[in-house]
This record gives structure tokens, sequence and C-alpha cells, in this order.
């Protein structure tokens, strides 16, 4: 007959066969109900039975027993069993899960207060045996760990073995190593392990499964064990009141609307940043505060180069080229206000943009004043084009439910923004026929909004809609398309009467 050993006997044997037949018999003592034997034959053979009942042999060698004692089982007065625990016990009874056993030391066992609490004497059964008897012990291993990277036992020897050696640096290798040893550490209350770990996971860079398994963990750390880890992946409040991560957003927007090497890069780069950013909130209020510090700018340069201070200046080279360079100044803020317009519009943050748009009098004002003077045409000509595609930008939005903006918002950004356009039509150069102007597309866009004003509103600015580019009644489809519907017959024959007289011109 052929007998099979059990893993922990031949693991024994095979390490140090001497020392196993030189130790002292002791007379063992259980922590812990007793396993029961499920062999169906009453009086078995006691081959057969642990022929059938040993798992198969598994070799570890981490387990070798070493210099500072452990596993040594001729001086060990603790054997640990480490039982896999088993995930079908239904589907072979018979059979008991993989084991191994480890012979120990109460005294480095200690240094894990779930171990220090199993061998004290409130947990040890009375006996009146020899102080030499060996203390047996179970620990349960799962059969299924999602951090784990090696063999089922290997983690629990590594931390086992740490309790003897303590060399934390030499054990904690990877993140990987760190997370399986931290989970294992926080079971045993293993503490000067639990604060290794936490160190080395700190310290590393995590893969995205890793970082997982760490949020995993973090609920069983105490506070200040846990303040590192959470500090890289969870904002503190600033001093300011503001969170670290939206700085830090906003500082990537500013380096991509000003002054870097690679600003189309730069600008994607961050494009594809906010739009996969995972706070919407945390999005708008960066963009938001973005928005409001580039119009302000814009306003304040307008507003010096368009001053009647600056009209009555004394003609002199270095006044003039102050001015020049205010007014090139607004065009560039302008390109990275249209820059912020377009991003707010695609992730629909652009509610405060609209509304703030709506209430420019003061720079409504000035661009007319700076656009009825040809001097801008030789120092920024791109500058009517960048606020216009700006406003028919967020006026589109508005006409299309982009941006749901209320009635008095809409009306107040046809109102101000009517005469900036009738500004820029005539500095419009004529294109061929067929060709949908500029202007064009902004006096539709407009219209649509009106259109969803009350009829009072829309009365109000009807006389304004008259100015557009179109001269008579048959260049202005779009005029009487948008305001045919149910009108009133006041309103219906006001709207001809006018048409009528601006036929005639």
């Amino acid at each position: 007959m052929l007998l099979r050993i059990p893993y922990g006997w031949l693991l024994a044997l095979s390490v140090n066969p001497a020392k196993h037949h030189a130790a002292p018999t002791k007379i063992p003592r259980m922590v812990g109900p007793p396993r029961l034997s499920t062999h169906p034959d009453p009086d078995p053979d006691p081959d057969e039975s642990l022929a059938e009942n040993s798992p198969p042999p598994l070799l570890l060698s981490s387990s070798i027993p070493t210099a500072d004692g452990f596993n040594d089982p001729a001086t060990a007065d603790v054997l640990l069993r480490l039982q896999l625990e088993d995930p079908s016990p239904a589907s072979s009874p018979d059979l008991p899960p993989p084991f191994l056993d480890l012979h120990l030391h109460s005294a480095a066992l200690r240094r894990s207060r779930y171990f220090a609490v199993l061998l004290s004497d409130r947990w040890l059964p009375a006996t009146d045996e020899s102080p030499d008897a060996i203390i047996r012990l179970n620990l349960t291993v799962p059969s299924v760990s999602p951090a784990r990277s090696r063999g089922p036992f290997d983690s629990h020897v590594a931390v086992l073995r740490l309790l003897y050696t303590l060399d934390f640096s030499g054990a904690i290798l990877s993140a990987a190593d760190a997370l399986e040893m931290l989970s294992i550490a926080l079971k045993l209350l293993f503490d000067d392990c639990i604060q290794a770990c936490v160190r080395f996971l700190e310290a590393v860079p995590w893969t995205e499964e890793e970082e997982v398994a760490v949020f995993s963990l973090i609920p069983f750390l105490q506070d200040e064990e846990s303040r590192d880890l959470l500090a890289r992946v969870r904002p503190e409040m600033g001093s300011d009141g503001k969170i670290p991560s939206e700085e830090m957003l906003h500082g990537l927007i500013l380096s991509a609307v000003h002054s870097h090497p690679k600003v189309a890069t730069v600008k994607a780069f961050v494009a594809k940043l906010l739009r996969d950013y995972p706070s919407r909130d945390t999005v708008r209020r960066v963009l938001d505060r973005a928005f409001l510090d580039n119009l302000g700018t814009v306003k304040k340069l307008l507003g010096e180069y368009a001053s009647p201070d600056f009209r009555v200046a004394e003609d002199n080279d270095e006044t003039e080229a102050i001015h020049r360079l205010s007014l090139h100044k607004a065009m560039v803020n302008a390109r990275h206000l249209l820059w912020l317009v377009e991003r707010m519009i695609e992730l629909r943050v652009a509610d405060m943009a609209v509304r703030e748009w709506s209430e420019q009098a003061a720079l409504v004002a000035d661009l007319q004043r700076t656009f009825r003077d040809d001097a801008w045409r030789n120092i920024a000509p791109g500058l009517s084009s960048l606020v216009m595609r700006c406003t028919i930008r967020l006026a589109n939005a508005v006409a299309a439910g982009s941006i749901l903006a209320p009635r008095q918002v809409r009306m107040k950004l046809v109102k101000e923004w009517l005469p900036v356009l009738n500004v820029c039509r005539d500095m419009v150069s004529p294109i061929p026929s067929g060709h949908k102007m500029f202007y064009q597309e902004m006096e539709e866009t407009f219209l649509r909004i009106i259109s969803t004003l009350p009829m009072s509103d829309a009365k109000e600015l009807l006389q304004q809609c008259l100015s557009f580019s179109t001269r008579n009644v048959d260049d202005c489809p779009h005029l009487i398309s948008a305001f045919d519907f149910d009108v009133p017959v006041a309103l219906s024959q006001q709207i001809g009467s006018i048409a009528s007289v601006m036929a005639l011109k």
C-alpha cells in the first residue's frame, strides 16, 4: 500500500529529518473545536484514511526553516495550520482542502495583536499538561483573493516570517506585494507591517487595478494611516477654500490659452481632459472662472482703446504704440475667449456665459466705437470676426436648446448684440451669389431666438431686425418666415408696412 503523507508532515521531514526525529514528544492542545472525521467507515484502516483525507502535497520554498527560528519544529511551541478555505465543500466532502503547517514561536507571534489575544491565558484552555506542550492554532486562508499574484499560502508565510525578521524593506518589493501583505496584516493586526505597507504604497505609482484595491483597504485603516493614501486620490480644501484639483485644472486651462509654444497640442489635450473629467461641477466652475477672467481683460483693453481720453490725447508715437498694443492684446484674449466658449458649449455648461454675454452694454458700446474707426483694421483685423463668432456660438446654442436661457436673457442677448451685428454688416465685402454670409447666419439665428419670445418683446425688437443686410421684401425670406405664425393682425400689418417702406429705400 502506498502511504501519502500530509503536506505538513512531508515538509517537516523533507526540511530537517534529523531534528524531526530528535524532537521530544509533546502532547498537543487545541485552540478551538477539534476537526470531526467525515469518513463513512466507523473503523477505517489508518493507512487508507490517511491516504484518502490527505490533500495534494504542495511544496513551498518560502516556509523553509531559517536561522531565526522560523518554522523550526525543534524549538517551536506553536503549530499554526494555514487551511485553504474550501470554495465548494459539497463537491468533495471526503477530501479536505489543502493546508500548510508551520512551527512557530509564541514570542514572535505576539507581535501580532491577533495572535497575542489567542495566546493569552483568557483564550487558551486550562490544562494540567506539560508546559512544553505544543499549542495548535488554525488560520483560514481565502481560496480566492483579487490582489493575489502568488500561491495561496505565500503571502501569509511572508507576513508570518516578518514577525521574526521585521525586514519590511526586503519583503515588500512592489505595490502588489504591499497590497497582498497589507490585507493579511490588517487581519492579523500586525501594526508594524501595516505601517510599512502603507508607507510603500504611498510612495510608488499604482495601476488602475491597484488603485481600486487601495480604495477597498482604506476603510480598514486608521485615519492617520490612510491620510497619505487619501491625499493622492481625494482633494483636500485649501486655506482659500478652493479644491486643489480645481486649481490644477484651472492652471491647465491657463496654460492652454496663454503663451505656450505648442498651443494647438495643449488645447487639444486640455479639451479632452475637460471632456473626461468626472466632476461636471468642477469643470463648470473652472471654465466660468476662466471665461470671466478673459472677458474682463477684453473689456478693459477695449475700454482703454475706445475711451474718449485716447481720442483727444496728444498725437505722439508713444501713445499710439500703447493703444495699438492694447487693441492687439484684446484680439488675442478674444481668441482665448472663443476657445473657452466652444468648450463650454460642447460640455453644456455655458449658462453663465450666455447670461454674462447678454449684459455687456459697455463692451458693445466700445466695440461699436472701435469698429466705426478704420484704424483698428490695420492693428487687429480679426477682432470683429472673433467677437461675433463668440456671439453666434452662444446664440446658436440658445436657439437650438442646448442652453436653456430665461426669457429676459434671450431678449437681452438679441437686443444688446444686434447693433454690433449691424456695424459689422457694413464691413463685410460682397461674396458670390448663393453663399450665405456670416452676418446673414447671425440674422437667422437672432430671428429664431426672437420667435421664442412673447409678442410684446418680439415687437420691440422688430424694427432693429428690419435694418438687417437685406433692403427689400424679396431679399428677406428669413425675416418673413420668422414671424409667419399666428400673430395678431395689427402686428402683421405693422410688419408689412415697415417692410414696404424699407423696399422703397
